[in-house]
């Protein structure tokens, strides 16, 4: 029964994430987190490992179809995001389970605030 859970929250990020570039680190990892009792270190990575094929596939090209993909940005975006991956998940590792909640809620804090009292 899990594994039909798993596909709906994975439905619900990617749907999000088409739409809006949301959906692994602000849907899937608190589902993780708080339905299915993940640690924050297992649920940032599982949600890395899900989001690779089928979002940066079928949504980039849906994007790219209609004329809003930069080909240039997104390559230099993708090696800056493949070295910063592996140098993020390296450090992180090194943080409390608590200490690492805490800093994934500020960063959406203050993402959230930016997106919405911001220019």
């Amino acid at each position: 029964m899990q594994h039909w859970f798993l596909i709906f929250f994975g439905f619900i990020a990617g749907a999000l994430s088409g739409m809006f570039g949301i959906g692994g680190g602000t849907i899937l990892i608190p589902v993780m987190v708080y339905l299915f009792s993940f640690t924050q270190h297992q649920a940032q990575g599982t949600t890395l490992a899900a989001m690779v094929p089928p979002i940066g596939l079928l949504a980039a090209i849906r994007y790219w179809q209609a004329g809003s993909v930069n080909i240039p940005a997104a390559a230099f975006i993708c090696c800056g995001f493949f070295f910063g991956g592996w140098v993020g998940a390296n450090y992180i590792q090194h943080f409390s389970e608590p200490l690492l909640q805490k800093l994934f809620g500020v960063c959406l804090l203050l993402i959230s605030l930016n997106m919405i009292f911001g220019k």
